[in-house]
């Protein structure tokens, strides 16, 4: 594209803003959420479909629709997504029951999955300079580690004042700006109608993944004959994905390019960074409001400097990447992280200021780690296929977060029940199904009686967070020990 270098970043500004409101609901709910149960009445069940509904959905038709991309236009898939993503905003803000909050959620993702992969692809056809292109990727990644960080907050403020649907129906206005702004200024493009859409492929990789994840959940519920039946739907229907792919001669995901190591190292990074800054915001939040007995508002505010250094954490990758290398960077953003998290897990108890360094540490390392993937990945496609790379880049980091909710979601549903060692027999069975029935049927309760109760229901919930907060920590360690590796064996072969 030709484009006045003032006319760039105006572009840079429209498709942050669709991304901005494409990873704000991935975790806007997060602090919302111990409301949003109270008020719907939603089962332990409902509370993780309601959440991860809408990652599961979009990592399913984000290969689809960077390939649709490609064929169509991205202008066009970017306005085709901006307008379902305003009806579907309508819809979930005055969702009436679980279930009908769950089905808007995946009319969302179906509008964030169209708006995404054209997102990067826009960025990456704008910016034909190298270090401009580099810095552009970093911003765009700032606001896809930082703004998904950032949900929480924004809830957090909105039910400070509002309902819970107001989550919701504050996307309509930045939809209808984003799109007069799209329409105005993005040049279109023809597209190239020669390449094909592989529909059914996409369905079969949200088949797969949504039994996949009812398989995790299933687990975690002590379901196993669901869990097998939910597995072997999820990985029948992903095998057969991979076969239609290997003999497609217009794969929606060419696996070629994963016999590159670097690209494949750059993936399972934004895979993992994400299912941390994703699982761990959900997690971190229930205990804030649910334990520690903060509002919203506060539990949004304590998790501030995760998504304040994660914005700064892009940009800054996006600086270092042409000075040090991007494994370097990588690996160093890992470790960051890791520390982070480490930090968060010993300092639990030990007052507001270190948790608080944790979370900034933590937040610095994800986002630039999420920034540094998507230079890498980038990097590896050519002109035509960047929708293809846009979408693996994004279905990195959306299946990451979906990942993330039903582990870390799932890790507290199974461990609060083994943890939980009541004071006394002949308590309602709800407190075992979870924190909040827990909490509900304290409420009923006298006080002699209840006290004991909560206290035991707290340390239950805590062992459970604990132990989320190990799997993410060891998770972000270990990748970085495998791109220190991977970069040990590349540099021993130059020699």
């Amino acid at each position: 594209m030709k484009v006045s270098r003032a006319g760039r970043w105006a572009i840079l500004a429209i498709v942050s803003s669709a991304v901005f409101l494409i990873v704000v609901d991935m975790t806007v709910l997060h602090t919302a959420l111990p409301t949003l149960t109270r008020d719907l009445g939603a089962s332990a069940s409902q509370k993780l479909w309601i959440i991860n509904t809408y990652s599961l959905v979009v990592a399913g038709l984000l290969p689809g629709c960077g390939t649709l991309a490609d064929k169509i236009g991205h202008k066009r898939m970017l306005v085709i997504g901006l307008c379902l993503f305003g009806v579907a905003s309508l819809a979930a803000a005055y969702a009436p029951s679980p279930v009908a909050l769950i089905g808007a959620r995946a009319l969302l993702a179906v509008g964030a999955a169209s708006m995404m992969p054209a997102t990067l692809s826009i960025i990456r056809l704008t910016f034909s300079d190298e270090k401009e292109c580099a810095l552009a990727i970093g911003v765009w990644s700032a606001i896809a580690s930082g703004g998904s960080a950032v949900g929480p907050l924004i809830g957090g403020v909105l039910l400070e004042y509002f309902w819970w649907g107001s989550v919701f129906l504050v996307n309509v206005p930045v939809v209808v700006l984003a799109l007069v702004a799209a329409l105005a200024l993005i040049p279109a493009e023809a597209g190239r109608r020669e390449r094909s859409w592989d529909l059914p492929g996409s369905l079969l990789i949200l088949v797969g993944l949504v039994g996949i994840a009812y398989a995790i959940e299933e687990i975690a519920a002590a379901s196993l004959a669901a869990a097998a039946l939910a597995a072997m739907v999820g990985a029948g229907a992903l095998a057969w994905f991979a076969w239609r792919q290997r003999h497609s001669t217009v794969p929606l995901i060419d696996f070629s390019l994963f016999r590159d190591r670097g690209f494949t190292i750059a993936v399972l990074t934004a895979l993992g960074s994400a299912f941390c800054i994703i699982g761990i915001a959900l997690v971190l939040s229930q205990r804030l409001q649910l334990v520690l007995g903060l509002s919203p508002l506060q539990a949004a505010l304590f998790m501030l400097p995760s998504s304040a250094m994660a914005f700064v954490g892009g940009p800054l990758a996006g600086w270092l990447i042409p000075r040090y290398g991007t494994d370097r960077v990588l690996t160093a953003a890992l470790l960051v992280g890791g520390c982070g998290l480490a930090g968060l897990f010993f300092a639990a108890h030990a007052g507001a200021a270190p948790q608080l360094v944790g979370l900034a540490a933590f937040g610095l390392g994800v986002g630039a780690a999420i920034a540094g993937a998507s230079h890498a990945i980038m990097s590896h496609a050519s002109d035509d296929r960047a929708g293809m790379a846009a979408s693996i880049e994004e279905v990195s980091i959306e299946l990451g977060g979906a990942i993330g909710v039903t582990v870390l979601g799932s890790v507290l549903a199974g461990v609060y029940p083994l943890a939980l060692v009541l004071p006394a027999s002949d308590y309602p069975a709800a407190v075992r199904s979870g924190i909040d029935q827990a909490l509900l049927a304290a409420q009923t309760l006298p006080a002699d009686v209840a006290r004991p109760l909560i206290l035991s229901v707290h340390q239950a919930f805590d062992s459970a967070y604990f132990t989320a907060l190990a799997i993410a920590a060891a998770l972000l360690f270990g990748l970085a020990a495998v791109g220190w590796r991977a970069r040990s064996g590349s540099h021993q072969r130059t020699l």
